[in-house]
């Protein structure tokens, strides 16, 4: 029996969860920044993740690592001033929740006050249980993420397909189902077999939301500038391109610098 799709006005972690029980896919994608993110919004997105992936698309480093509380606050709070529907989700960087849950729950009350972001989101599992207990103990939404952790990259020393053997599997759909127990409203699943995923988003009541994690899970996210094409090095085998807008940015200030130089911009209609 299918089920009316509901006009949600406002997102919320609780629209997210009857989404799923509804049977109703969950889109999100990445932002970091004002103009972006009111474009993406207005699309109707459901979620925007104001994800660590900033530290690579934005400041172009090789891993998520080096990206600082006050660069994600910065970066969230841009995201947020643009946002009418969208939930917004922030992720909390490297070394701001791991070994100390009263520094977790520092970090994410100054990402929750200092951004107005609704939700935070931590990468880990039974290792990092008491400090999402933590946060979650202070009124604070978490959304987790398990399988491949971009932040643990120096720990995998790869970015492959994570739980394709059997023990990193069921603890994988343990943790999923801990996070539901503890309090949290959604989790990410990267890059991990299809099949193990739809095993976990059919075994847990919260929404799972997947980055090449098949199409048995509740929602998918991307990086945005990966799905419109502004990044060209990197493609798995889960991005679809929507645009190339790499070729057409380059294209175009390429025709930009040609006017100039021939003195065909600005013409005479473009002048006071």
């Amino acid at each position: 029996m299918s089920v009316a799709k509901k006009d949600y006005k406002r997102i919320t972690t609780k629209s997210l969860i009857e989404m799923k029980s509804n049977g109703e896919k969950i889109s999100m994608l990445t932002a970091y920044d004002y103009t972006m993110a009111k474009i993406v919004d207005s699309a109707n997105i459901d979620a925007i993740l104001v994800g660590d992936s900033a530290s690579n698309v934005m400041a172009g480093h090789e891993t998520t690592l080096p990206i600082t509380l006050d660069q994600m606050i910065y970066h969230a709070s841009s995201v947020v001033r643009a946002v009418d529907r969208a939930l917004v989700i922030v992720d909390l960087p490297f070394g701001t929740y791991q070994s100390d849950p009263k520094e977790a729950l520092r970090s994410s009350i100054r990402i929750m006050k200092e951004s107005g972001a609704h939700a935070v989101k931590l990468e880990g599992g039974s290792e990092i249980k008491d400090s999402i207990k933590r946060i979650l103990n202070a009124g604070i939404p978490v959304m987790g993420h398990l399988g491949l952790t971009p932040q643990s990259i120096y720990k995998f020393g790869t970015y492959t397909v994570r739980a394709k053997e059997e023990a990193e599997a069921q603890k994988l759909l343990d943790d999923a189902k801990m996070l539901e127990k503890i309090g949290c409203f959604a989790v990410v699943l990267e890059k991990i077999p299809s099949a193990l995923a739809k095993k976990v988003a059919e075994s847990i009541s919260i929404p799972v939301i997947g980055i090449g994690a098949g199409s048995g899970v509740d929602g998918q996210v991307l990086v945005l500038h990966d799905m419109i094409g502004m990044t060209h090095e990197f493609s798995p085998r889960f991005l679809r391109r929507y645009m190339n807008l790499y070729e057409d940015m380059s294209k175009a200030i390429g025709q930009y610098v040609s006017d100039v130089k021939s003195q065909d911009f600005p013409n005479a209609n473009e002048q006071y």
